[in-house]
């Protein structure tokens, strides 16, 4: 008697689990890329060679605006707030951290008077500052 086995090795594979991890890394880079930039203000930054990496949540942008005046930016908020605002919104918004601090986003035709006037806000309410500057 000559009995033969019907069981056959299949060759086939599925991809269907494959894609369905590349779909979700997708969309997973997608997510993280937006938040990548805290900073929406388009700003020509200062060029250094020493690069600190802060935890700082709140950035204030100071903006060259028209005839030597300039705008300062809470947290990259397109409306200007007047210098005047700037102290009272930064303590609303770091009161209760533990260890408060901020970054300051200056373009670089900005003078420093007005990026030391805003590092006095900081002294004057014993918060820490980064100063933001582009890698060299």
């Amino acid at each position: 008697m000559a009995l033969k086995r019907n069981t056959r090795t299949d060759a086939s594979f599925s991809v269907s689990s494959m894609t369905d991890i590349v779909f979700l890394l997708l969309i997973f880079f997608l997510v993280t890329s937006t938040l990548i930039n805290p900073n929406a203000l388009k700003l020509l930054l200062p060029k250094s060679t020493g690069q600190v990496s802060g935890k700082a949540t709140v950035s204030v942008s100071i903006k060259d605006w028209h005839n030597d005046s300039y705008t300062f930016h809470i947290n990259g908020d397109e409306n200007p707030s007047s210098y005047e605002e700037v102290e009272s919104q930064l303590i609303s918004l770091l009161e209760g951290q533990e260890d408060p601090t901020f970054s300051i986003f200056s373009d670089d035709s900005v003078p420093v008077g007005e990026v030391v006037s805003i590092m006095n806000i900081a002294k004057r309410n014993h918060y820490k500052v980064l100063l933001a500057t582009q890698p060299e």
